[in-house]
């Protein structure tokens, strides 16, 4: 750790120089970043240095090799750089940028033709490759928008749901308070039918004066309602016999009598019913 704080310390004096270091927090954190910086930026700084004797020497070379041809053409055909017309200084010019450029062996036709060849495959491999940018780019934007109004939707189904659910938060708070209430409503019945039970317990009412057995009452009465249709219609086909008139006599007098017993049941019945009625009515008002 000390060793790392003290290189940084000189990479920061030799960055600033002269000037003041800026003051930070020395920690380990911080110490460990500053170290990293400083051990890239000595990377970096012996890379530049590499690169840059790297380029000298090129450029010596370069100088060297061009001072050899400017004295081969002047002892071949006997033209220095000085001796050139202005136009064929700006022609040599632009060979040697295009060479450049280029980047061929030298400035001959054998060198410049497979370079334009390779230049253009280059232009229509960055063409093709722009038109499939550009068809992916309308892709894209085809499902940016879809997705933008996907996003709209449901934005649109959030807040509906939303107002949804503050109306049923309403209703669920409207129905919880009515449960009170019936509960209430409920637990009074509860207490007012168990008083009124005791005042009919206290009064010695009989059994068969029940609600349940009214209930049940009733039920036999349907039923002999229901069973006294078939008899009605065995009367009223005896009525309509003709031959025989004593037997049809006899016949007829054992219906009407099982008819008046069956009516007789059924009055009585009715009128415990309804002597019942008022009571229970009664009951209930309790």
């Amino acid at each position: 750790m000390c060793e790392k704080t003290i290189k940084v310390t000189q990479w920061l004096s030799n960055i600033f120089g002269d000037q003041p270091i800026p003051h930070y927090e020395v920690n380990t954190r911080t110490t460990e970043i500053l170290y990293q910086l400083a051990e890239c930026s000595e990377a970096r700084c012996r890379d530049v240095v590499l690169l840059t004797e790297d380029l000298k020497q090129k450029a010596a070379e370069y100088g060297t090799e061009g001072s050899y041809l400017q004295e081969l053409l002047l002892e071949g055909v006997g033209l220095s750089s000085s001796s050139l017309s202005k136009t064929a200084s700006s022609y040599l010019n632009a060979l040697e940028g295009s060479a450049m450029t280029l980047n061929t062996k030298d400035t001959s036709l054998a060198s410049y033709v497979p370079a334009m060849n390779d230049l253009t495959a280059d232009i229509l491999a960055t063409e093709k490759k722009n038109q499939e940018m550009d068809h992916e780019l309308t892709i894209l934007r085809k499902k940016l928008t879809s997705a933008l109004v996907l996003r709209k939707s449901l934005q649109e189904d959030l807040s509906k749901t939303e107002e949804n659910q503050v109306v049923e938060k309403a209703r669920a708070e409207n129905r919880l308070q009515n449960m009170d209430f019936f509960k209430a409503k409920s637990e009074d019945l509860k207490f007012r039918i168990k008083a009124a039970e005791n005042q009919l317990s206290a009064s010695r009412m009989e059994p068969s004066l029940s609600h349940q057995a009214l209930l049940d009452l009733s039920e036999k009465l349907a039923k002999l309602k229901q069973e006294t249709i078939p008899m009605k219609k065995k009367l009223e086909s005896f009525l309509d016999l003709t031959p025989n008139p004593s037997l049809a006599q006899v016949k007829i007098e054992e219906a009407k009598r099982e008819l008046a017993a069956i009516d007789a049941e059924l009055t009585m019945k009715v009128d415990m019913m309804e002597i019942a009625m008022p009571d229970q009515h009664a009951r209930h008002m309790i």
